[in-house]
């Protein structure tokens, strides 16, 4: 049985904060309701969200959501810890305000998100070892911070950026401190990494924190690895979808965490343009595949 697990969506299949055109028109309280609707108890922050908690609290109430964690775009790689730590102890402080103990933090020093480069392979962005030291100890201090407010950071291993693969984030993980990093284990982009996503559950499970639950459709993988996509056209191709519609094995992935007595946040997320995967018949989708093979 799941102990103190809850289910969320994440704005992205509605709005998408890196291509603000994706969704353009469509609000974050028509996110929020569809979400409700689809039987989802919380969601992530996302762009178009407002930026004074009384506000958002009130929207999140009428509602009866949660907000579970929120992005943090790192750059300890090629900026000053202190500028980091001043914009991460900012996003606490808001975070704190709603009631999320979550902070999903991704390193974006040479990301290839806006770039029509290739993320396979020897093309992928790559850290040198004094970035990589910088990495680390940034992470263990504003990890340790996030500890002593009652949060944990979770850090989210991404296509396109420098913590990609199953090595890097094994490397991320052996070189910060247990109980300060934790992981943001998404299913979705260690299989499109070429990586067994059942594989690194088992392997990290006692550092996972949080849970992005996100789907990858087999031929586009294979499509985007072969022809070298970059990330905004893998999200406009389709490659990513929600759990239960494509090929990452959730059963399996689902007993792992069970097992290990996982608790915390599972948050379906999966870009998509909503002008093709309409937001809330997805949100049903994956809802019920999750009923029906996590029992959530």
């Amino acid at each position: 049985m799941w102990k103190n697990v809850k289910l969320g969506i994440a704005p992205i299949g509605w709005t998408n904060d890196d291509m603000p055109k994706l969704g353009g028109n469509l609000t974050y309280e028509q996110m929020l309701s569809e979400a409700a609707l689809a039987g989802f108890s919380g969601t992530e922050i996302g762009g178009k969200f407002p930026t004074d908690a009384a506000v958002l609290k009130k929207a999140l109430s009428l509602r009866k959501l949660q907000i579970a964690s929120q992005w943090f775009s790192a750059f300890l790689c090629s900026k000053s810890y202190e500028e980091n730590e001043a914009a991460f102890l900012k996003q606490l402080d808001f975070l704190d305000d709603l009631g999320a103990k979550r902070v999903n933090v991704c390193e974006l020093t040479h990301c290839l998100f806006a770039e029509k480069t290739s993320m396979f392979g020897s093309a992928k962005p790559k850290a040198n070892a004094e970035e990589w030291d910088r990495l680390i100890d940034g992470l263990n201090r504003l990890g340790h911070i996030a500890t002593e407010r009652g949060f944990k950071l979770c850090y989210h291993h991404h296509m396109a950026t420098v913590v990609q693969t199953l090595a890097e984030t094994r490397r991320l993980m052996e070189e910060t401190t247990p109980g300060d990093v934790w992981l943001c284990y998404d299913t979705g982009h260690f299989t499109f990494a070429g990586e067994d996503a059942v594989a690194a559950a088992k392997e990290f499970a006692p550092r996972i924190g949080h849970v992005h639950l996100k789907d990858i459709r087999a031929a586009k993988m294979k499509e985007a690895s072969e022809e070298g996509f970059w990330f905004r056209k893998a999200v406009l191709e389709g490659c990513f979808t929600v759990p239960g519609d494509g090929c990452v094995d959730f059963p399996s992935i689902f007993s792992v965490l069970q097992e290990a007595g996982y608790e915390g946040w599972m948050i379906v997320e999966a870009e998509q343009d909503p002008a093709k995967a309409n937001p809330f018949e997805y949100a049903l989708k994956a809802r019920h595949y999750i009923q029906q093979y996590a029992g959530i």
